[in-house]
This record gives structure tokens, sequence and C-alpha cells, in this order.
């Protein structure tokens, strides 16, 4: 028996009642069946309420998440503490699976083994279609080095607190697992005899500095170096300094509405500084946080200082102030109810954290 993960967030609707309808078709239906969905906006989660009434079989689960980093570690370790069966399926919800996929990995399931598959890549045109999975033309495949779409042991997953959830944004956290179940013990094997698992086209989401939604410039870099780290440490449980897995509480998002109190800072680095060591002492409390960049004048005032050895102010760009608070809240508060913003047009972040989740 398999339990099926696949998350999402704002994905073109087409696309995942695609991948929707290759499950529903199985020839094997004996899985249970999680669709996680990490942030999406009112309006796609209205078209994607609407569209699972289709599926009495899915088990949807919502986070109110809308305004914090992408999270695919958390919202699969979310399905992984519910799941009652004896192998995790890591699932994407670009994909389409063959009619069979079901029936045939649970006659490769193996309690030794971390089984992953190899994928069919689907052109645009190809994409658009409305036809069988066969008929589907594949323009090239996955090699051993695509780690995504992979059964567990799910006792196995769980003995190593499941995906690390340091991991935000995109990159590394496939490849992580497989290493440390590795690590553990277990082999990974290539299913690489044909291709059960095809993905569906989709353009790339690039970020205009339009958008005032969490983004770190960084971060695919500091995932990587992470995961490098996991692989020259041989670690093997992860997760352990605050609880992984844990469901997203609606009204611990609904405080976010009314914080407490509202503080204001400029990027002056004593003053990030300060601001990043306090944030452990805004415990059992509902704080928004604002930081503006300090006017020009007073930035020159303390460079002419600077250039005659006077007491002076340094500034961080306000750029280097964003990555630093996401770091923060990825390292100890990823947990906490929070709602972020950068507006790059007036160089302001404003982030309201509910401390007492």
């Amino acid at each position: 028996m398999i339990t099926l993960v696949l998350t999402n967030r704002n994905r073109d609707i087409r696309i995942i009642k695609n991948c929707l309808d290759s499950l529903a078709d199985q020839s094997n239906t004996d899985f249970e069946w999680f669709l996680v969905d990490y942030g999406s906006n009112e309006s796609h989660l209205e078209e994607l309420r609407s569209l699972i009434q289709n599926y009495s079989q899915i088990q949807f689960i919502t986070c109110p998440t809308y305004g914090q980093l992408w999270s695919k570690c958390r919202a699969i370790n979310i399905a992984l503490k519910k799941a009652s069966y004896s192998f995790f399926f890591v699932g994407d919800i670009d994909m389409i699976f063959h009619p069979n996929f079901m029936k045939k990995i649970i006659s490769s399931s193996d309690f030794e083994k971390v089984i992953y598959f190899k994928v069919g890549f689907i052109n645009k045109q190809e994409s658009l279609k409305e036809t069988t999975f066969g008929a589907y033309d594949i323009a090239f495949t996955s090699d051993k080095e695509a780690t995504g779409m992979t059964l567990y042991p799910t006792a196995a997953l769980k003995a190593i607190n499941g995906f690390d959830e340091f991991y935000q944004g995109w990159g590394a956290e496939d490849t992580d697992v497989h290493i440390r179940m590795q690590n553990a013990g277990y082999t990974c094997e290539f299913y690489d005899t044909e291709v059960l698992v095809k993905h569906q086209w989709h353009p790339k989401t690039y970020r205009s500095n339009l958008s005032k939604q969490p983004y770190h410039s960084s971060l695919e870099r500091i995932n990587h170096a992470y995961m490098v780290q996991t692989r020259k440490a041989k670690i093997t449980l992860v997760n352990q300094s605050m609880e992984w897995g844990m469901p997203t509480a609606i009204k611990a998002y609904e405080e976010l509405k009314n914080p407490v109190a509202t503080v204001q800072y400029t990027n002056s680095v004593v003053t990030i500084k300060a601001l990043l060591a306090q944030f452990k002492n805004f415990k059992n409390q509902v704080v928004k946080i604002k930081i503006k960049e300090e006017h020009k004048k007073e930035v020159f005032k303390n460079t002419l200082k600077r250039f005659v050895r006077k007491k002076h102010d340094t500034f961080y760009s306000m750029e280097v102030v964003n990555n630093l608070i996401l770091e923060e809240i990825i390292t100890n508060f990823r947990n906490c109810p929070y709602d972020y913003s950068f507006d790059r047009h007036t160089n302001q972040i404003s982030v309201i954290i509910n401390f007492t989740a």
C-alpha cells in the first residue's frame, strides 16, 4: 500500500487537472493520495477547490503561506506525518502518470530500497494536446541525477525526520534525502526500464522587480552548499532543532492581521545586527517589523564622517538586509507564521511574524 503526495503553489489549473486525471485513471487505485497546497493565492485556490471536487479520493491540505518562501519540504512532511501506508511516493503536480504506474511501483517496492523514476519531458506543443499517456511524444528524458520522483519506505523516511526543512525556495532538497537515506544504509535505485511519468511543459517563473514576494538572491547556492555539507559530514538525521511536518494553524495566521507591536528600523549595519539579535526576545508576540532605506543625505553625512575618521554609521544595501532577515527566518523561525514583502521600488521591507506559534 502506498501514500502519494503532490505539492502545489499557483500551478496552471489545466496542468493540475491533467495530473489528477492520470492518477484517477490508474489501473490500481489502492493508494492514499494527498494534495498539499502551500501558499497559492486566493483566486487560484478558488479554482483548485472547484477542480478537486471531482476527485473524492484526494485528501486536500491547504497552508495559508502566500507571503512566505516556498517550502516543498514542509509541504511533503505535513503529508508524511499523516501517511498510514508502508511506502511513500513523492510526486510532482506537473506530471502525467502512466495508467499502470501505481501497479508497477507497488510491485517494485522494497523495504531496503529507495526507488526513483526516469521522467520523459514533453515540449510545449505536445503539452497542449488532450490525449492518452502513450500518445505524448517525449523531447528528452531525465538521467539518474534527477531525484524527484521517488518511492520511499515510509518508516525509514520518518526515521530520518523526513525532508530537511532548511531547504526553502528551490533546489537540492530531493538529492539531500537520497544522500541521507544512503547514509542510513538504504540503496537508491534508478528505474529506467521504461518511462512511467511524463513532465508537462510550463513556462519558468521568472521574478520581476515589481514582485513583493519573499525572494533570497543566493538561496539556491546556499541550498546546494548545504547539501554538499550533508554529503561530506554523512548526515542522516535533520530537523532536530524544531518540529518538522508542522501543520499550519489557521488561527495563528489570522493573528497576523492584528500585530500587537510595530517596530521600525533603517538599514544601518548596527541596527540590523541588533534587530536580528532581538528576534528571540519577541517570544509570545505578533510583531510587525518595517525597514526603510536611510535617507541619502544621512548616508552621505556618515560617509564624510568616515573619511575624516569620526564616529559614523555604515549601511547595508536593502538586498543584503532582505537576505539576512530571510536567512534568520529560515534558520530559526521557519515554523512561525509570517507575512513578508519587499518593495524594491520604494526599498521598504515589511514582515509580520507570529512568534506565539
